[in-house]
């Protein structure tokens, strides 16, 4: 996450690439009868806002079901001082003597999660930083690698309930005789903070910390919130 050209990955959705298979007998054959499940649903919230600034943040908790696995799973990756597919990067880096900007590196995790289009990583990634101009952008992407930039956006399995707020509180939309102020930094903090501390209370998925990657003109900062645990 970073300025100049720096960014944030953030993943969250419907399976982190758990696999499990089951056997149990067949009614009348007597014979066994192989069952499959591609993905197991580990839930999560993300979501992005960017101005002169990027903000990206997501909870913890880790779960299936109604058991949790961990309450420490951060879902916002570093990418480069300037943006968060480490591999990738470097190799970027090593072949061309400088870091791939925030703008170029959206085709690359396109192409990485088309390549898998017929077994596809079940996520949902949000990607926010500055570009080389100096403005906040926001990548989201579905789990076939389509993606758009935007200046906000929200993902994971409380997405339906914070979309609609961040669109109504951030993107002013169906706001009638208001003026289209866009969020300083301070605001745009408390709104994310806001809505997490609220999201927890609401979703099971959803909860024990918020880790927030914040990236402004000339500085990188990270910070954690606690939610609720239970």
């Amino acid at each position: 996450c970073l300025s100049h050209s720096c960014a944030v990955l953030s993943s969250a959705g419907p399976g982190r690439a758990q696999w499990t298979r089951w056997m149990e007998p067949h009614s009348a054959a007597g014979c066994l009868q192989l069952h499959f499940a591609s993905c197991a649903f580990n839930g999560g919230t993300v979501l992005a806002i960017a101005e002169d600034f990027s903000i990206v943040a997501s909870d913890t908790r880790l779960s299936e079901g109604f058991s949790i696995h961990t309450r420490d799973s951060p879902k916002c990756y570093k990418l480069t001082d300037k943006t968060i597919m480490e591999a990738r990067l470097k190799m970027y880096k090593h072949s061309n003597n400088k870091a791939m900007t925030t703008g170029a590196i959206a085709p690359v995790l396109s192409m990485i999660l088309y390549s898998r289009r017929f077994f596809p990583y079940f996520v949902y990634n949000i990607r926010g930083g500055r570009d080389e101009e100096g403005k906040g952008a926001v990548y989201s992407f579905d789990p076939l690698g389509s993606y758009q930039r935007g200046s906000f956006k929200a993902g994971g399995s409380a997405s339906a309930m914070l979309q609609p707020l961040l669109d109504n509180q951030v993107g002013f939309k169906n706001m009638q005789n208001v003026e289209h102020v866009p969020p300083s930094l301070d605001r745009a903090m408390r709104l994310v903070t806001g809505v997490f501390i609220s999201e927890a209370k609401r979703d099971v998925y959803t909860g024990d910390a918020l880790r927030t990657c914040t990236v402004t003109r000339n500085t990188t900062r990270e910070e954690t919130v606690p939610l609720r645990k239970d």
